[in-house]
């Protein structure tokens, strides 16, 4: 498949977006997590007080390793940051801390995005993970009803991707809001804030035009065996 010049054609876009929303990530994350902010509050202490001040006493902050591994379990009421955030002072770490309790305030005001993408989870990463399978045993086979199987599995896994983006961007518009509201960043600091948070969701729009542009070339393989 990867040697079909249709399928490169199709993905290169989102191949070229991937490598620079990759990019811009990481320089600017490499860039503003050396630069301190202004209250030298660190990554947790952000997020306690953000958790505190909207009642989310129960939702406890651990630190995982990994790079820029943070998230927040909506099942487990966790929210994790990795030692750079947790213990960071800096700008990055502000942003990253924040927003992943972003996640949290749309898990208390059961944000419709979330409460979708957390329904569709379960399937969409078994759909991700035997769609593959499916499509790639159905076209090499010429059989087109596991084919289309496939597909509609690996369409759930599209729509997981898409459904994201919403609860992303949200999740970033929350954290750019809460942040001076609260007084957790300076005025000097927002400017860095929304440069890491901004280049983070690339590489979610990114993940998501890949995987639209995948499903395409299946549709279009598919059609072309009937």
């Amino acid at each position: 498949m990867i040697f079909d010049p249709l399928y490169l054609m199709l993905l290169a876009p989102a191949l070229i977006l991937s490598i620079w929303a990759q990019a811009k990530v990481k320089r600017s994350y490499a860039k503003y997590a050396k630069v301190p902010s202004s209250t030298g509050l660190t990554g947790a202490e952000i997020a306690q007080r953000i958790l505190d001040n909207n009642g989310l006493h129960e939702v406890k902050i651990e630190r995982v390793g990994g790079m820029l591994g943070d998230h927040y379990d909506p099942s487990k009421r966790v929210l994790r940051l990795s030692p750079d955030v947790f213990a960071g002072r800096s700008v990055a770490a502000a942003g990253i801390a924040a927003h992943e309790c972003g996640h949290a305030l749309q898990h208390k005001a059961a944000y419709g995005p979330l409460v979708l993408r957390q329904t569709m989870a379960p399937a969409a990463i078994w759909g991700s993970n035997l769609s593959w399978i499916l499509i790639l045993a159905g076209l090499f086979l010429n059989l087109t009803g596991l084919t289309w199987v496939g597909i509609g599995l690996f369409s759930v896994a599209v729509l997981f991707s898409l459904v994201t983006l919403p609860v992303e961007f949200d999740a970033s518009k929350r954290a750019k809001e809460i942040l001076p509201s609260l007084g957790l960043v300076g005025p000097r600091d927002r400017d860095g804030v929304a440069a890491v948070l901004n280049a983070a969701a690339m590489t979610y729009v990114a993940a998501a035009a890949t995987a639209v542009l995948q499903l395409l070339y299946f549709l279009m393989r598919a059609n072309s065996r009937n």
